[in-house]
């Protein structure tokens, strides 16, 4: 029987599945988000790692260190390009956090907060449901 969520690339060659409602679903600005999703943010959620479950595919990792210096793993689709999931960070053992996009039904899921606000765009504001989020200049405590 599938899990609760599932998810993948865009072209379906990579596939996961979890069943752990997110206790921490986060818009994050930061300049290593903005360059990974290409966009002015990136929207993850985060669950067990002994939750998540590859399905199909061998998801390309590459290794990066963050500004906080701490080292992380991108994994990303080889065939389509498509971001998947972060794992392997050192400031969060045993956790992998889910690509909000690589969700089948990202609908399922909300962001709880927005984290590194002092990145956000000048054009981008918190609005509607964002505006009602607890707002970290950093990462939050």
């Amino acid at each position: 029987m599938a899990k609760k969520y599932t998810g993948g690339c865009a072209c379906g060659a990579c596939r996961f599945e979890l069943n752990t409602d997110p206790s921490f679903v986060a818009d994050c600005y930061c300049k290593d988000c903005q360059h990974a999703s290409g966009g002015a943010m990136a929207t993850f959620l985060g669950v067990p790692q002994d939750d998540f479950t590859l399905l199909s595919g061998n998801p390309t990792a590459w290794h990066y260190t963050a500004d906080s210096g701490q080292g992380l793993n991108r994994n990303f689709c080889p065939t389509c390009g498509s971001r998947l999931f972060t794992s392997d960070l050192g400031s969060f053992p045993a956790t992998v956090f889910v690509m909000l996009g690589a969700l089948d039904h990202p609908e399922m899921v909300r962001p709880m907060l927005e984290m590194f606000t002092k990145r956000r765009q000048p054009w981008m504001e918190p609005q509607g449901l964002r505006a009602e989020l607890p707002q970290f200049s950093d990462m939050p405590h």
